[in-house]
């Protein structure tokens, strides 16, 4: 049975329409979780009060062995009948918000308005919606399905959680494909990896009096040119690859040569060989930068010197054109009427992508907008959030295997 087939069956089977209709009569209930979960904060690295609350939430759906691990994830398994592999849906705790934003939830009509309501917390709140649907439906899937509410995606939180997931969890040997439901949209699948790598550069010298020491090496113009050497590095488009000098800071005075000055970097490809070589030339520009500024000045009360932190390191990947979780995620995307598109992107995927297992992103439901802001919405809508959300759960249960189907 292909792919379009099996989403069919699944489609027409009453146990799927029993779920669907729990669904439809919990939507509201969702949409409270929701609105729960957004008003908890969950700052990067902050993640605790939220993770706290949401154990318990899976907790109180029943799954089996219910636990938090030493990173912060928190994650549940709802047992199948094969006694074989796992099927990770994952959604992240974790906004980009720092501590102190305010995330109370604004509501007008189908719309709800609060920083990360969407990026990534109606998904946490979709996936046990999928939980009490499959439950009520009596559904029953050949492998086990473990859920997860995942820590660090976000910016320099550099995708610990599922780093850990994959490096320490007692499950890790038994996965064999990944979801990380992540944004409402479900016809933007995304089944490739945006590498990623973040440095913070810290260049210093010996400072001094803008006037009396005149002449002396200004670690400020290392970094300057080092983030114009940067500038005019040409890269492909495709493979999509970018850089970009994102965070400047330093100084003591305007009157006053500076002893320390910082620039943060990120450096972005869709493919591994092409970050690696991005990455090698920004280290020799570095180089390059400070070895010019001690050329070109006195060094007399000492030399510029660069200290170079890698923050960041997100590995590149893909699941490939033909892989079966691609095909399966597009004909139930298609099978809702909606258009697969398949993209490139940085989510929680990369990691198990990066490992060569099978693994996606996909979308939990509705309409949403201005992730990342504060004027970040949700529009929960029951027609188009539940058509969503049947498209999510049909993929999830041809890649678990539906008892009966196939």
């Amino acid at each position: 049975m292909n792919a379009t087939d099996t989403i069919a069956a699944i489609r027409a089977d009453a146990r799927f329409a029993a779920a669907a209709a729990t669904l439809a009569a919990e939507h509201e209930r969702i949409v409270q979780d929701v609105i729960t979960l957004t008003e908890i904060p969950a700052p990067p690295f902050g993640e605790e009060r939220r993770a706290a609350a949401y154990l318990g939430m899976l907790r109180d759906h029943g799954l089996e062995e219910v636990e938090q691990d030493e990173i912060g994830n928190v994650m549940g398994l709802r047992r199948g009948f094969g006694n074989g592999g796992i099927l990770v849906v994952a959604a992240h705790l974790d906004t980009v918000f720092p501590a102190g934003t305010d995330v109370r939830v604004r509501r007008e009509g189908s719309r709800l308005y609060a920083p990360g309501i969407s990026d990534d917390t109606w998904s946490l709140a979709v996936n046990l919606g999928f939980i009490r649907a499959l439950d009520a439906a009596g559904i029953r899937t050949r492998d086990d399905i473990l859920f997860v509410g995942d820590v660090g995606e976000e910016g320099l939180g550099d995708l610990r959680g599922v780093r850990h997931l994959f490096a320490r969890s007692r499950h890790r040997e038994r996965i064999r494909a990944f979801l990380t439901v992540d944004s409402p949209e479900v016809d933007r699948i995304v089944a490739g990896g945006v590498g990623s790598r973040r440095y913070r550069v810290t260049f210093r010298g010996p400072g001094g009096h803008s006037y009396a020491a005149f002449g002396l090496v200004n670690p400020m113009y290392a970094m300057a040119e080092a983030a114009r050497a940067l500038a005019a590095v040409e890269v492909p488009n495709s493979p999509p690859t970018t850089h970009c000098v994102s965070i400047v800071s330093g100084g003591t005075s305007i009157n006053a040569i500076p002893n320390a000055v910082t620039m943060e970097v990120d450096l972005r490809s869709a493919s591994a060989a092409e970050l690696d070589r991005l990455d090698a030339r920004f280290l020799a520009i570095v180089d390059e930068a400070v070895a010019a500024e001690n050329a070109a000045r006195s060094i007399n009360a000492g030399v510029i010197t660069a200290e170079v932190q890698r923050v960041g390191d997100r590995p590149a990947g893909e699941t490939p054109a033909g892989a079966p979780i691609r095909a399966f995620a597009a004909a139930a995307v298609a099978a809702e009427g909606y258009t697969p598109r398949f993209e490139f992107s940085s989510t929680d995927a990369n990691v198990p992508m990066s490992l060569g297992i099978p693994a996606l992103k996909v979308g939990a439901g509705g309409r949403g907008g201005r992730a990342h802001s504060l004027e970040e919405w949700l529009d929960v809508a029951p027609e188009e959030s539940l058509r969503g959300m049947r498209t999510t759960l049909a993929a999830i249960l041809a890649l678990a295997g539906m008892e009966g189907i196939g």
